[in-house]
């Protein structure tokens, strides 16, 4: 399965998430009873769940108030979360909801310049913010969402100023942005707080990979969570989840243009770039500035290691820069190689050939070159008719 948090029209909160989540399937009783368990620890929680329209759009409003906003040492937070014991409470469920904890108190030391263990904030310690982030917790591993690709698409931030402890502080607040620091996010059409700090904390421990498209996806389920104002447009955060007929995965693009470098260097760079770990090089013949004949090298790599092959394209051929398209998405099939036995007029030879699947369907059969390029060197024939003979012959 895969699972789509969409928060690029209204943002993303606490109890945003847990509507969605409850509107997705998990389990409305149990998740009310936890928030309010463990929400009296720190406080007097009330907690309402119900279906609302939200400018045509039915969504789930998880209403979350709290009598008793005290401020709580970061440190005896995750001490007493330790202590405090509930059935459905998992060491996993508790874990993931520590991270999030911890998210937040990072969050707000580097905000602050405090050490994170003397740190004390409302953010963390207010009951309702800990009511959301365990009843958020409880409802993503409830739907077990935790062991499913989970993408996240760019939270809207909101704009205007919000009223703080701190005083009164612009919008997105400090912590929302010291938390989606590497996360594409966008403004917001409102002067308002759209995606908040606990929003974008439990945002960031879902999500396994961010993008600023839709995935394939077919077999949708989509569900609703509602913000508690009441905007121009429906305020609600979208969850959607589904099968993926064909995976993906993410990578970088590397490219540069070459007009002073001799075959041989390419040739040479090419190598290089596949040995320090490039998924693919290409070369392709092109006209460069002032009408000369030049070569587009291009390269597709994991995104970890766009630094070191740029190094090596700019100190194997000379160039200038390197332009970086990262975070490029693809579709990829299952592959993998397979061992097969081939009657070659008499003699039985093993070849590997790549076998391509969507699901349990072969797309793609293919022979490796090196298996194919040694058995036309030892049966004196010619490589085409060695590979369209290993193609008619090979069964499963």
């Amino acid at each position: 399965m895969v699972v789509i948090i969409d928060p690029q029209q209204a943002g993303i909160s606490g109890n945003m998430i847990i509507g969605a989540l409850i509107s997705l399937g998990a389990d409305i009783e149990a998740v009310t009873e936890i928030m309010d368990y463990y929400g009296s620890y720190f406080g007097k929680v009330m907690v309402n769940i119900e279906l609302v329209n939200k400018s045509g759009i039915s969504a789930t409003f998880a209403d979350v108030k709290c009598s008793d906003h005290q401020a709580i040492a970061y440190t005896h937070l995750m001490e007493t979360l330790n202590e405090i014991e509930h059935e459905k409470i998992t060491p996993t469920i508790l874990d993931f909801a520590k991270k999030v904890f911890q998210t937040l108190g990072i969050a707000e030391s580097q905000v602050h310049g405090v050490d994170l263990d003397k740190i004390h904030f409302h953010e963390v310690g207010a009951a309702d913010a800990v009511a959301d982030i365990m009843g958020a917790s409880f409802a993503f591993h409830d739907l077990g969402l935790g062991e499913e690709k989970v993408y996240g698409l760019p939270p809207s931030l909101g704009g205007g100023r919000i009223k703080t402890d701190h005083g009164n502080l612009s919008v997105p607040a400090p912590a929302t942005l010291e938390i989606l620091k590497n996360v594409p996010a966008m403004g917001g059409p409102v002067n308002h707080e759209l995606t908040t700090p606990t929003g974008a904390a439990l945002l960031v421990n879902m999500v396994d990979e961010f993008t600023d498209f839709y995935p394939l996806i077919t077999n949708k389920n989509v569900a609703y969570g509602a913000g508690k104002l009441d905007l121009e447009f429906p305020n609600v955060l979208r969850i959607i989840s589904g099968t993926s007929p064909i995976p993906t995965d993410k990578i970088s693009i590397l490219e540069t243009n070459l007009d002073d470098v001799t075959g041989e260097v390419l040739g040479h760079t090419v190598d290089r770039l596949m040995e320090e770990g490039a998924l693919d090089v290409t070369i392709i013949p092109t006209i460069a500035k002032k009408n000369r004949p030049a070569h587009l090298l291009r390269v597709i790599t994991k995104s970890n290691l766009v630094d070191i092959l740029s190094e090596t394209i700019i100190r194997e051929t000379g160039t200038l820069g390197v332009r970086t398209i990262p975070y490029v998405h693809r579709n990829i099939v299952s592959r993998e190689i397979v061992p097969v036995k081939v009657d070659f007029e008499g003699q039985s030879l093993e070849v590997r050939v790549k076998v391509a699947k969507i699901g349990e369907e072969i797309v793609n059969v293919t022979v490796e070159y090196e298996d194919a390029r040694k058995i036309s060197e030892k049966l004196k024939m010619p490589l085409k008719d060695v590979i369209r003979f290993i193609n008619r012959n090979i069964t499963f």
